[in-house]
C-alpha cells in the first residue's frame, strides 16, 4: 500500500504526522510527504519526500492507495478510481471556514472545491464540530468524530518529555514560565496583493521588558503567513513560527495567549490557562470572517485588547484560572471531550491499519 501524506501543504506536522509516527515501519507500506522546500528540514532523515510544487507531487498522488491530508491539497491531479482521500482537516472551528466565510478572493472556494470532491473520509474533533464542517464543505460523505490525533500526546506522559525538549533546545531557564502566542491570520492580510509584511499586534518589546527574565515568549505564526511577520530580536523572545509542530510547543507551554485560533481548543486539553489577545474582535467577527458561536461568554479565559492589558493579565494568572475556572470547565467538557489519547486508535481502526 502506498500512502502519501500532506500537511499544511508541504510540512512535516499535525494529524497526518501523528497518523504517520503510528505507521511508519509497518511492514507493506510504503510512505511519500509532500515536501514544501521551505521546511524539508523539519523531516527527519530516511523519509521520502516530493516537491509539493513539482510535477512528481501529482505522479505521488495519482500512484497513491491512500492520500491523508490536513488541509486542501492544492496540487493537480486525477484521483484514480482506487484511491481513499482522507481529511483530517487541522482545527474545531470557532472561525468561520470555506463557503461559510464572509469573504474570500474570487474564485479561491471554487477551486477548492475539486479537492473537497475527492474527499472520502472526514475527521471531526467533536461532536459541536461536525455539522459545522458539514455545512462549510457541503460534504456529504463519511464524518468520523474521532478527536484529532495530533492531540493524543497532551494526555500521554510523554507529554512531558516533549515540552522538556522543546525549553531546553531553546535555552529557557529553569523556572521560567513560558507563553505560548499562537495568532490567526487574517484573510485580507494573507492575500493582499504583493504579500506585504503582516504586522504582530502584540508589542513584544512592551511584553518582554515588563514581564522580564521570568517570562519567555514563544511566537507562532499561522502557517498562512508563515515568514511575514517582523518579530523583534529581544531577550526571552523566540520565533517558533518555523517549529515543525506546534504541539510539542503545547507542551512546554505554561500559557496560550491566542485570539480566535483554533489552537485554544486544542491547549484546553492541557488544562493550563488560555487568554485571548483579541484586540480586532468586531472586525473580525463583523467583516473578516465571522465566527461560528459567540467567543465572549464561551471564551475559556479572559479577553483582553492590549498589550498593556495582556501584561497585567500574565502577571496574575492564578486569579485568572480562579475567576475562569467554570468557563473553562464547559468549554473543555464542550469541545474536548474526545481528546483521550486514543484518536490515533480510532483512526486507523476505520482505515483497517491497527
Amino acid at each position: 500500500m502506498k500512502i502519501v501524506w500532506n500537511s499544511f501543504h508541504g510540512r512535516f506536522s499535525d494529524n497526518p504526522r501523528a497518523l504517520w509516527e503510528r505507521v511508519a515501519d509497518r511492514p507493506g507500506l510504503e510512505h511519500v510527504w509532500l515536501a514544501d522546500q521551505e521546511h524539508l528540514a523539519a523531516f527527519p532523515d530516511g523519509v521520502t519526500t516530493v516537491d509539493i510544487d513539482s510535477p512528481a507531487a501529482t505522479e505521488a498522488l495519482e500512484s497513491a492507495d491512500l492520500l491523508v491530508a490536513n488541509t486542501h491539497t492544492e496540487v493537480e491531479w486525477t484521483k484514480p478510481a482506487g484511491t481513499t482521500y482522507v481529511q483530517t482537516w487541522h482545527g474545531t472551528p470557532l472561525k468561520r471556514i470555506h463557503r461559510d466565510v464572509l469573504w474570500a478572493p474570487e474564485g479561491r472556494l471554487d477551486r477548492l472545491d475539486h479537492d473537497i470532491a475527492k474527499w472520502d473520509l472526514l475527521l471531526s474533533p467533536n461532536a459541536a464540530s461536525t455539522p459545522r464542517l458539514r455545512g462549510a464543505f457541503g460534504f456529504t460523505g463519511e464524518v468520523l468524530e474521532s478527536g484529532y490525533p495530533r492531540n493524543d500526546l497532551l494526555s500521554l506522559p510523554e507529554s512531558r518529555e516533549a515540552g522538556a525538549r522543546v525549553r531546553a533546545s531553546l535555552g529557557v531557564p529553569d523556572g521560567a514560565k513560558v507563553v505560548l502566542y499562537t495568532p490567526t491570520w487574517r484573510d485580507d492580510e494573507a492575500f493582499a496583493e504583493g504579500r506585504p509584511e503582516v504586522p504582530l499586534a502584540l508589542d513584544v518589546d512592551r511584553f518582554a521588558a515588563a514581564l522580564g527574565p521570568e517570562h519567555v515568549l514563544l511566537v507562532r505564526a499561522h502557517n498562512m503567513v508563515t515568514g511575514r511577520s517582523r518579530i523583534a530580536a529581544v531577550p526571552h523572545v523566540h520565533d517558533v513560527s518555523y517549529h515543525p509542530d506546534v504541539r510539542d510547543l503545547y507542551c512546554a507551554a505554561d500559557v496560550m495567549v491566542t485570539d480566535y485560533s483554533s489552537t485554544m481548543f486544542d491547549y484546553a486539553i492541557t488544562g493550563r490557562p488560555i487568554v485571548h489577545f483579541a484586540y480586532d474582535l468586531e472586525r473580525f467577527q463583523d467583516s473578516v470572517r465571522g465566527f461560528y458561536f459567540d467567543l465572549v461568554p464561551e471564551a475559556p479565559g479572559p479577553i483582553v485588547r492590549t498589550t498593556g492589558e495582556l501584561v497585567d493579565v500574565i502577571g496574575d494568572l492564578e486569579r485568572v484560572e480562579k475567576e475562569h475556572a467554570a468557563q473553562y470547565a464547559a468549554f473543555r467538557e464542550r469541545y474536548t471531550s474526545l481528546e483521550d489519547g486514543r484518536a490515533t486508535d480510532r483512526v486507523l481502526e476505520r482505515l483497517g491499519l491497527s
